[in-house]
């Protein structure tokens, strides 16, 4: 994707969130109630199968049959275990950080970190690659943990916007730095597969925040993840 169409859509920079994990009201917290957690995963897959059965009976299909009577009960399973497991905080990654003990002072990139969540307006995926790149203020984190922050909160419904503002604070606040850079490439299938049916456009977001405020180390970044080059 070229630079000004990852540059599009930029929210501005916030300061790290202090406990993700409280989803009090705010532009970066995903809107829950209060009692979301008080019921336990084995009853929602229940009520989410029963819900889901009518759902289909309204549709007039015909759940007798061997393909579709099943389809209830994984659905729930689906919706719970899987694809919106990053709504409970209980399963949020436990970050491993180590001592910077090489000295490492340049930007730390992972690009193309492959993600998928679901459009909150339309209950249809929203899939792409996360681009994170961070400077060290003495402890670096465990690479698989940069994806899991992706994954935990790619699984949930989303806007592109705020799953930008909640990887990037995450990680601000894991690092405790605020030189974090988080740039988001995704096709929403709410555009593609229905209303204006565009199956080339994408969408960009980004989160520039300390040092990828400069110019100079945001065109870095954004250079190396728009090329099939390594750094050197």
């Amino acid at each position: 994707m070229k630079q000004k169409e990852t540059l599009l859509n930029t929210p501005l920079a916030k300061e790290p969130i202090d406990d993700q994990d409280d989803h009090m009201a705010g532009s970066a917290d995903t809107p829950l109630r209060a009692d979301a957690f008080e019921m336990d995963d084995q009853l929602k897959i229940e009520l989410i199968e029963k819900h889901f059965r009518e759902i289909m009976q309204i549709l007039g299909l015909d759940l007798n049959d061997d393909s579709l009577k099943g389809t209830p009960k994984r659905v729930a399973k689906m919706y719970v275990k899987e694809v919106f497991s990053g709504l409970n905080p209980k399963n949020k990654p436990t970050p491993t950080l180590f001592d910077n003990k090489y000295k490492y002072d340049q930007m730390l990139v992972e690009k193309d970190i492959t993600f998928y969540s679901h459009c909150e307006h339309h209950f249809v995926p929203i899939y792409g690659k996360a681009h994170v790149a961070y400077f060290s203020s003495g402890k670096v984190i465990g690479l698989s943990k940069i994806n899991r922050i992706v994954q935990y909160f790619a699984k949930r419904p989303q806007v592109q916007e705020r799953l930008t503002v909640q990887i990037a604070t995450e990680l601000q606040k894991v690092l405790k730095t605020k030189d974090v850079g988080v740039v988001l490439d995704a096709t929403h299938l709410c555009v593609s597969s229905r209303g204006v049916s565009d199956t080339n456009s994408m969408t960009g977001t980004a989160f520039f925040d300390g040092k990828f405020k400069d110019q100079t180390i945001k065109n870095e970044f954004l250079n190396y993840i728009n090329s099939n080059t390594e750094i050197r």
